[in-house]
């Protein structure tokens, strides 16, 4: 017999013997295979190869602990609020607190009462108004800059139930340049070249589950 022939009948008996082996210990597929045995019907099927990973409901909300401590009074309040408005966002409200504080602080500098009814409470409105009115009847005028906000974090948080309103805290520190001039046009107060911070604690509050998506400033603080 050729040697050449004599070699191939030997690798052939080798690759029979090895899938013979490979099928008594792997077991072979024919056909329609049943999914695995579980001890729920409702189990979801593992897949072979990869790890499963099970959505736990009811885990922390990050639009909510990324802001406050999840086991704090403001995350409590935070999460009814949402309850009551699914469509609140605590991320899109520090957004618009942002833009509502440059906003407001540049209108009250400035003197334009106007521009900040729909956005003020009418005890806020009137104590703005109250040192408004004192520099004009003084003939002072204040120049200023909004420069940039270095931080903006929630300090507070409070839902009522029964009147479905939800107060929000914010304390701002920012960054500006101010002064004030008097009727001369002289400086009698700070410098429009020196940037100094300043930080306020404002508290927003607006009745959730409401078609008006706007926040009052209700209350400011140091």
């Amino acid at each position: 017999m050729d040697s050449a022939v004599l070699q191939l009948l030997v690798l052939a008996g080798i690759a029979i013997f090895l899938v013979l082996r490979l099928k008594s210990v792997l077991g072979t597929r024919e056909g329609f295979e049943k999914p695995p045995v579980t001890d729920r019907p409702d189990a979801p099927v593992r897949s072979a190869g990869r790890r499963d990973f099970e959505v736990i409901e009811g885990g922390p909300d990050t639009d909510i602990i990324d802001h406050v401590p999840e086991a704090s009074n403001e995350a409590t309040a935070l999460r009814a609020m949402k309850e009551a408005e699914p469509d609140f966002h605590v991320g899109d409200f520090l957004h618009g607190a942002r833009q509502a504080y440059e906003m407001i602080l540049m209108a009250f500098e400035k003197g334009d009462m106007d521009a900040l009814v729909p956005f003020l409470s009418r005890d806020v409105y009137d104590s703005f108004m109250e040192v408004v009115e004192a520099r004009e009847n003084q003939g002072l005028t204040v120049e200023a800059n909004f420069v940039g906000l270095r931080d903006v974090r929630i300090t507070g948080a409070h839902f009522d139930s029964e009147t479905a309103e939800g107060e929000i805290t914010v304390r701002f520190e920012a960054e500006l340049t101010s002064a004030v001039r008097n009727a001369d046009g002289n400086i009698v107060e700070g410098d429009p070249n020196e940037i100094k911070r300043q930080r306020d604690t404002w508290t927003f509050a607006r009745r959730m589950g409401v078609d008006d998506p706007n926040w009052q400033l209700v209350a400011t603080g140091d």
